[in-house]
């Protein structure tokens, strides 16, 4: 008799957004747009933004907490946080969540992918549970990435907020409904600096130019490799899986900007209203906005047990990714 394979399966889910909300009428005030434009190039309307004392730690842990709970335990063996804005450079902060959520001595390690960060820590994490490393991984994506913008650029602060989101992993078999894969991951570093903060790490320690230390972004080019490259690993994915694109019920993009999940949806062929968008009220959050995509979903119903949802994500480095699930019945945290 055959063994089953070994795979992880989520059974737990939680999010968290910062109480601050920052509407395009405000950001229209200081700046020179307006709502029309901001709403028309990128379907946002508003953006959470951590207050000044709120860190990146302080969110995950808060989604993590409801991940935990509505997973019913507190028993992890590891946590895999998905951030481009640690609370420091160093140390990784994924060990100070473990810490501050009573985890014990846990496995605990950052992943830096920043839009697609929170595929990669599911793969790591699903990873840790093949391999027979862990049974149970915490994976939280949290990004502060209003940190990282420049307050006077128009063509990046109406874009992020901040956030984070979580999901817990579990040994299980593969014909489970939550079980996760194929994975498909990938990167072209030569085309780093299309999105990149030029100073404060080991290349440019330190600047002369503030705006050194703030997201420069291509945008037009960015999105002419976005939707393309999200397409391309979906592709794979499905049919890795055996999958067609009929057989997605709910697709959940990285939220970097409704025109690109629209153009990808284009691309594979899905229907639009198969997308799961929640960018409107969030805006891009990096590499919390799948799983703060996925508790809204969740939340009001979008997503009911036994769909097929296909996740993708795209973002600086340059990476992308693509894996698939079945949904499963979750506990409300």
């Amino acid at each position: 008799m055959e063994e089953s394979v070994v795979a992880a399966v989520l059974c737990g889910l939680g999010a968290w957004l910062p109480p601050r909300v920052l509407a395009n009428e405000e950001i229209a005030a200081r700046l020179d747009t307006s709502d029309e434009w901001i709403r028309s190039r990128t379907g946002i309307a508003e953006r959470r933004v951590a207050e000044a004392g709120t860190s990146t730690v302080d969110m995950a842990v808060a989604a993590g907490r409801q991940a935990l709970d509505s997973a019913g335990s507190t028993e992890v063996d590891a946590v895999v946080l998905a951030t481009a804005t640690p609370d420091q450079v160093c140390p990784a902060s994924a060990p100070q969540v473990a810490a501050r959520l009573g985890l014990g001595e846990v496995n605990a390690v950052d992943v830096n992918a920043v839009c697609s960060g929170f595929l990669y820590a599911l793969a790591t994490a699903s990873g840790f549970i093949a391999g027979g490393i862990a049974r149970r991984v915490l994976v939280i994506g949290a990004d502060t990435f209003t940190t990282l913008v420049d307050p006077d650029d128009r063509g990046t602060v109406p874009i992020f907020g901040d956030g984070a989101g979580a999901v817990v992993l579990r040994a299980g078999d593969a014909d489970e409904l939550g079980a996760l894969g194929p994975f498909a991951l990938h990167s072209d570093g030569a085309l780093a600096d299309l999105l990149m903060v030029p100073a404060g790490g080991a290349k440019q320690r330190r600047s002369d130019n503030p705006h050194d230390y703030f997201l420069d972004m291509h945008g037009q080019a960015v999105f002419r490799q976005a939707g393309t490259r999200m397409a391309e690993a979906s592709r794979s994915v499905l049919d890795q899986a055996g999958w067609t694109v009929g057989d997605v019920d709910r697709f959940i993009g990285h939220q970097a900007n409704i025109r690109i999940l629209q153009a990808t949806a284009k691309y594979l062929g899905l229907p639009q209203d198969a997308l799961v968008v929640n960018i409107e009220r969030t805006g891009n959050t990096s590499a919390a906005s799948i799983p703060l995509a996925m508790a809204d979903a969740q939340r009001d119903g979008t997503l009911i047990a036994g769909q097929r949802v296909l996740l993708s994500a795209f973002g600086a480095g340059l990476t992308w990714g693509a894996t698939l699930l079945r949904w499963p019945t979750l506990a409300t945290a």
